[in-house]
Formats: C-alpha cells, structure tokens, sequence
C-alpha cells in the first residue's frame, strides 16, 4: 500500500484524526479536485487512516495544485 491516501475531508479534519490515532503526517495538500491528499510515514499508518474514513477514501483519479516555489 501507498504511504500516499487521498481523503473527503478538510486537511484540519485529518490533522486531528492522524494526532488522535497517532498517525505521523509528512505532507498534506488541498487537491484541486475537492478533499485533501496525506502522505503518512509508513504503509501501517496510512492503511489505519484509509480504514479509519472509510467511505470517505477518494478512489480513482485527482486533481493537485502545482507546487511552485517563487522566485525573488
């Protein structure tokens, strides 16, 4: 499984989840397409999240913002 899951639910939302089960956040981003994409540190802790919202798991293809750094 991928450390990467892709949820229906606010990036707040998924912070307290993670803090409740103790679930290690490496990057959470908004995705273009509505909800939000976690990577976690270990395959064992994104299953306990993807099990953990269930239905909420966004199954298929994303949209994600572009990730630039400015220049200046």
């Amino acid at each position: 499984m991928s450390r990467a899951v892709n949820i229906q639910a606010t990036p707040d939302h998924i912070e307290q989840t993670c803090e409740k089960i103790g679930a290690r956040i490496t990057a959470l981003e908004v995705l273009a397409s509505g909800g939000s994409r976690v990577v976690l540190s270990n395959s064992v802790e994104s299953a306990a999240i993807a099990r953990h919202y269930g239905t909420k798991v966004i199954q298929g293809t994303i949209v994600r913002q572009p990730l630039r750094l400015r220049q200046g």
